[in-house]
């Protein structure tokens, strides 16, 4: 059908979080959807709307779309997600998509979504608008496959070792960015609860607590988004009871009161592969804030490419998943005759790093709760695990299980205390105008806290 000229558009001030949207002509060919500002997570849910609308008006007129994302100031992982979500029906008549931050633009080549083409500008992609309909070339990704040049301007196209490099870097940014729509969300809520005068007033909240507790700030947010709403005034938890860590039988920590969660889930990987006789070992607990999904947590002998498959399992079938939906050990002899797990990202990862067995045991509490996942590897198939080696697995397992139920009700709710009174303090005492927290003044005594088994407990 004959192209119709696109009429710019007034921007669009209207929108919240501070996003401008304006429509570019382009003689007809394409539909330019400018948008500038802070596209952040809270944003997220609004731009797609305002996409899902332009994408539709721009296919229906029979004009490309281009999404023009130069002028943003902050583009979220929560914001790729919408994208994608938006557009992943249109592999065909795929839209095209301007994002000048070098990083983010090599994540989206190294992992591209099926109905974009990415492009490092407007002028590149619109002069690729005649050539879409050519097969796209393919240079090597080094590792015996092939990777998509999808810009057309032969980014993709590097040595090896730049290659390499760039995957490692990829894979370090998609680890940051499955960690930053929890953190956003907890930026939120703070902001709103304390009267916050922007995000990063709440972020330093957040990481002060992190640092005076050595709490880690992903688990941390997870629990400001999972615990229940403090009361106005007075500790979050009232009379809660402190007990000391639980001393664990097999995990090799000699002193209990001085073990930081890094230092235990370290002896734990090292004791699940002193016991077992295992190739390789990995560590996941619970996430509460995202649906008790299993986060990797710990390993040793397992390369980038497995833990970035693994890194977050929700589901079978990875073994890890189903061994935390059942509640009870898997055992997979031999992964290469497992179709599922065979077909699956994670059975092929396992396989590429050279594992043929796994066994997957859940940490579960005195009253059956989950709380995360021991899975060993052993590079032959069939069982290798003798009855001891089993029983200390599952030893293993119970005090990863009592020491995580442990953490979560006293070391986590202990930064929430601390968040909370600093937060409270800082709203008291300093102006709406300069409300940032003083992370060098001195902290009101923590309260003393109930039984937080009451509560529903947050993340840790």
């Amino acid at each position: 059908m004959p192209h119709q000229p696109v009429v710019p558009s007034t921007p669009r001030t209207d929108l919240p979080y501070g996003m401008t949207l304006t429509v570019r002509p382009t003689g007809g060919a394409a539909e330019v959807l400018c948008l500038s500002g802070t596209l952040d997570t809270l944003a997220a849910a609004v731009f797609g709307q305002e996409l899902e609308t332009h994408v539709r008006h721009a296919h229906g007129a029979g004009r490309r779309l281009i999404v023009d994302l130069t002028d943003l100031r902050l583009v979220s992982a929560a914001a790729l997600h919408v994208l994608d979500l938006a557009t992943h029906h249109l592999a065909a008549s795929p839209v095209l998509l301007v994002i000048g931050v070098p990083h983010v633009r090599e994540l989206l080549l190294l992992s591209p979504p099926a109905g974009l083409r990415v492009f490092p500008t407007l002028a590149t992609a619109l002069a690729s608008l005649s050539a879409l309909d050519r097969p796209a070339t393919a240079v090597p990704a080094g590792d015996g496959g092939v990777l998509p040049d999808r810009t057309g301007t032969g980014e993709a196209d590097a040595p090896a070792g730049e290659r390499e490099e760039l995957r490692r870097e990829v894979l370090g940014l998609r680890a940051r960015n499955r960690t930053a729509p929890l953190i956003g969300t907890a930026q939120g809520i703070l902001r709103e609860r304390y009267d916050l005068p922007d995000a990063d007033a709440a972020f330093a909240a957040l990481r002060d607590a992190s640092q005076h507790l050595n709490v880690p700030l992903r688990i941390l947010a997870s629990a400001v988004v999972t615990a229940p709403r403090p009361r106005a005034d007075g500790p979050w938890f009232p009379g809660r009871r402190h007990t000391p860590m639980p001393v664990p039988t097999l995990l090799g920590v000699h002193d209990p009161g001085a073990a930081d969660r890094r230092t235990l889930l370290g002896s734990a990987v090292d004791a699940v592969m002193t016991y077992t006789g295992a190739d390789a070992a990995e560590i996941h607990l619970t996430d509460p804030a995202l649906d008790n999904a299993l986060v990797l947590e710990g390993h040793a002998g397992l390369d980038a490419a497995y833990c970035d498959q693994a890194a977050q399992l929700t589901g079978p079938p990875a073994p890890a998943a189903q061994a935390r939906a059942r509640g009870e050990p898997v055992l997979v002899l031999d992964i290469a005759l497992d179709p599922g797990l065979a077909a699956s990202s994670v059975g092929r990862a396992a396989l590429a790093a050279g594992s043929r067995a796994l066994h997957a045991v859940p940490a579960l509490t005195d009253d059956g709760t989950c709380m995360g996942v021991i899975t060993v590897h052993h590079e032959q198939p069939g069982s290798w695990m003798t009855t001891a080696q089993h029983t200390a697995l599952t030893t293993l397992a119970a005090d990863l299980a009592a020491w995580r139920s442990w953490y979560r009700r006293t070391v986590v709710l202990d930064a929430l205390e601390h968040l909370h009174t600093h937060a409270r303090t800082s709203q008291r005492t300093t102006p709406v105008a300069d409300s940032r927290p003083d992370e060098g003044a001195a902290l009101p005594a923590r309260s003393r806290a109930p039984d937080a088994r009451r509560l529903r407990p947050p993340e840790g």
